[in-house]
């Protein structure tokens, strides 16, 4: 299969990661996909210690939890891919942990993360296994989007917000898509038309 995108060998599951830069609209596509009956898609929550954000749920978007919970996970060797990220506002860690909550001989799962958490994932599991699913939007409504967002937010941090969008760049630089192996692209500027797309490569897998 190539994991540029979607292959066709449908004798193993799989886990699609839902990625792109920020504001792409990565999780309602990943909500979306979840919602889809006819995927029968799992999930597998990962873990953070940055802030929840209003409107977030804890076990839903992420298992918010604290640096020493991070540390303990660690010691027992339970870290399946992990980054971590400096912030205006400390250092903020995104990790999965293998926790039973992945069991690729019972479904296939949806995740959503980065080209950092897809490599690693791919690493784990093996690069048959893992499926990239991602998203792209034009600069300019991206960051309309995400100003829009963080003004809904209690305590707006428009510095964090700039930081990450001006960082999205280097972290999903063209050079880094091609190391990845990154050739399918899903333009997510109308959410129905890119969900339907999305839905119908993932199908072909099932």
């Amino acid at each position: 299969m190539d994991a540029g995108g979607i292959g066709k060998d449908k004798n193993m599951a799989r886990i699609f990661i839902v990625m792109g830069k920020s504001a792409t609209g990565k999780d309602t596509i990943y909500k979306r996909l979840l919602e889809a009956e006819e995927l029968h898609l799992k999930t597998a929550v990962m873990y953070t210690t940055r802030p929840i954000r209003k409107a977030e749920v804890d076990g839903v978007e992420y298992h918010f939890v604290d640096e020493d919970t991070l540390t303990s996970l660690q010691k027992e060797k339970k870290i399946i891919e992990h980054r971590a990220y400096e912030t205006i506002h400390g250092t903020w860690h995104y990790f999965t942990v293998n926790d039973g909550q992945i069991n690729l001989e019972e479904s296939d799962y949806l995740m959503i993360g980065t080209l950092e958490t897809y490599m690693q994932i791919r690493e784990y599991f093996g690069k048959d296994s893992v499926v990239p699913i991602y998203l792209e939007l034009e600069d300019g409504v991206r960051l309309l989007r995400a100003l829009k967002r963080e003004q809904k937010q209690e305590q707006p941090k428009y510095a964090e917000m700039c930081r990450r969008f001006l960082a999205d760049d280097e972290d999903f630089s063209e050079e880094n898509l091609i190391r990845c192996g990154i050739t399918k692209r899903y333009q997510n500027l109308d959410i129905n038309i890119c969900l339907f797309e999305v839905k119908e490569d993932i199908k072909k897998l099932l």
